[in-house]
């Protein structure tokens, strides 16, 4: 990858011996393989972790956690996309800490993916690894690819949903989901 970055810097003529290109491709390289790619090596089941059983009677109850930062890029041009997201879910048996569900964000951020793909990632993977009945996630995110390309879109947010199984089919439910995002405000 390091010889590809340094390959790439000399087609844009761009002189190599400059002291601050000096190790540029290495440490793009490392970037690229510990922060940006590295979600490749993860499972949904391996970022989830250890779960635990869900408490008594909290049947069609929402667990929700708003606002995990996360990073990502684009598969269209590699350019950088950086939001929140909102993930929900209502637990049928099994639980997991609160900090699982950034986990599971960052196993599928930490790849080249749409922001509507990273949505329905998540969603899936909470309805199919936790069994839960109903699943969502909200991304709200700022686009490179938007504000630097094209018409400049500075100020553009863009916001990506997926729904699983009940927050799919219910409205009572997921307006329910949306009271709490609101009310977060």
């Amino acid at each position: 990858m390091a010889r590809a970055v340094e390959d790439f810097l000399r087609a844009a003529g761009l002189p190599l011996q400059d002291a601050n290109l000096e190790g540029t491709p290495e440490r793009v390289a490392e970037a690229w393989v510990s922060e940006f790619l590295d979600g490749y090596a993860r499972t949904p089941e391996a970022a989830l972790g250890e779960t635990f059983p869900a408490p008594k009677d909290s049947s069609g109850e929402l667990v929700v956690v708003t606002d995990l930062r996360f990073h990502s890029m684009c598969p269209h041009h590699l350019l950088p996309f950086t939001g929140r997201a909102h993930v929900a879910y209502v637990p049928r048996s099994r639980v997991v800490g609160f900090g699982r569900l950034s986990a599971l964000v960052d196993c599928f951020a930490h790849r080249l993916i749409l922001q509507e793909d990273l949505a329905r990632q998540v969603a899936g993977s909470l309805a199919r690894v936790l069994g839960s009945p109903a699943t969502a996630c909200i991304i709200e995110a700022e686009q490179a690819c938007m504000r630097l390309r094209g018409d400049h879109q500075r100020d553009a947010v863009t916001h990506a949903e997926a729904y699983e199984g009940g927050l799919r089919r219910d409205g009572a439910l997921r307006r329910e989901l949306w009271a709490r995002l609101g009310a977060r405000r």
